[in-house]
């Protein structure tokens, strides 16, 4: 894991600002001579920055994103807890950390961070960028903001806009964490048993009706407690507590909900057309949170952006899951492009 130290004050977008910041990413591969293989990756709300660790289908030796081909660089956003500047990192003003008092920070932000990291490194052209889900929105925004640095753009289970529904799941899961009386505690645990809700009531977004049926079916007709979909729901939130904190979750959750590529534009349809990247656009049948209306509306207001779906059972948690339609899909799409 590197780290980049941003020594000087950032403003954000809604107002506040960082006193620096500290980026925590890796990378994965040897850039060449022509510095022409780079691929960039933004990972989802939960996720770190070694997209091997979590996307170990797709990406690592032997995979369609293999090092020995690729200089594969991957960021923890800002707010995460995987390395990057977050609510439990010390305010320099203060010397304390900044808990309840981080400021907002935006899809753009956490953009406008990687952009000086990638200005540090001396990338001046990425071949392919790629991401799911929050790292969907966080892509889309870069290739909006800087067209002309992006030759390939992968835009996965993702959207233009954040909807009002998925706006919805997030504030009650918000909500869930608030109920916690700890939340209001100025140390690292707070709220953490709201978090544990929070994730087991954003499961059921990332998954759906058929996929509980399937794999959370009663034992028995006779069964009328200790229900596996019950105890799945409990063991997900107890997982999660192992790794993250509450005032990451709700940076983040807060994050997805700044989506918006239209704001202080003329309107999300002349954004999206701002992107000049070669697009791929893949949307999951089954995904109720971002669902493939959302990625066909990218698709369709993209110059020359194309649109391919996976066949799920396993909802907007696919895109994490089914490693065989997404490799297919994207060697197709590759072998146009070479």
């Amino acid at each position: 894991m590197k780290v980049f130290k941003y020594p000087y004050t950032f403003a954000l977008e809604l107002g506040g600002e960082l006193t620096g910041f500290e980026l925590a990413y890796t990378v994965h591969g040897t850039l060449n001579e022509q510095h022409s293989n780079v691929l960039w990756v933004c990972h989802a709300l939960t996720g770190n920055a070694d997209p091997t660790d979590w996307w170990n289908g797709l990406v690592g030796a032997g995979q369609h994103y293999d090092p020995h081909d690729w200089y594969i660089i991957c960021v923890n956003v800002l707010g995460s807890n995987y390395g990057s500047t977050n609510a439990l990192s010390l305010n320099p003003k203060t010397g304390n950390p900044y808990y309840h008092t981080f400021p907002t920070v935006t899809i753009r932000d956490t953009v406008q961070a990687f952009d000086l990291l990638r200005e540090e490194l001396g990338i001046k052209h990425i071949h392919t960028l790629i991401g799911g889900s929050l790292g969907g929105q966080q892509a889309l925004e870069w290739a909006i903001m800087r067209p002309d640095l992006i030759e390939n753009l992968v835009l996965i289970a993702t959207n233009a806009v954040h909807s009002p529904w998925g706006i919805a799941f997030n504030e009650s899961q918000r909500m869930a964490i608030k109920a916690d009386p700890t939340w209001q505690e100025s140390q690292p645990n707070a709220g953490m048993e709201g978090m544990k809700v929070a994730r087991s009531i954003a499961l059921l977004s990332y998954r759906n009706y058929d996929t509980y049926d399937f794999t959370q079916a009663r034992d028995s007709n006779e069964q009328t407690d200790n229900f596996r979909a019950a105890t799945y729901q409990q063991y997900q939130g107890d997982k999660l507590a192992q790794r993250f904190n509450a005032f990451s979750y709700w940076a983040l959750a807060t994050m997805m909900d700044s989506q918006n590529v239209g704001r202080n534009r003329p309107s999300i349809i002349h954004a999206l057309r701002d992107v000049k990247a070669h697009t791929l656009v893949i949307g999951i049948s089954s995904d109720i949170l971002f669902p493939p209306s959302e990625q066909k509306f990218l698709a369709r207001h993209i110059a020359d952006a194309e649109y391919r779906e996976i066949d799920s059972l396993y909802g907007h948690d696919g895109f994490l899951i089914e490693y065989k339609q997404l490799r297919q899909i994207l060697q197709g799409w590759s072998a146009k492009r070479t």
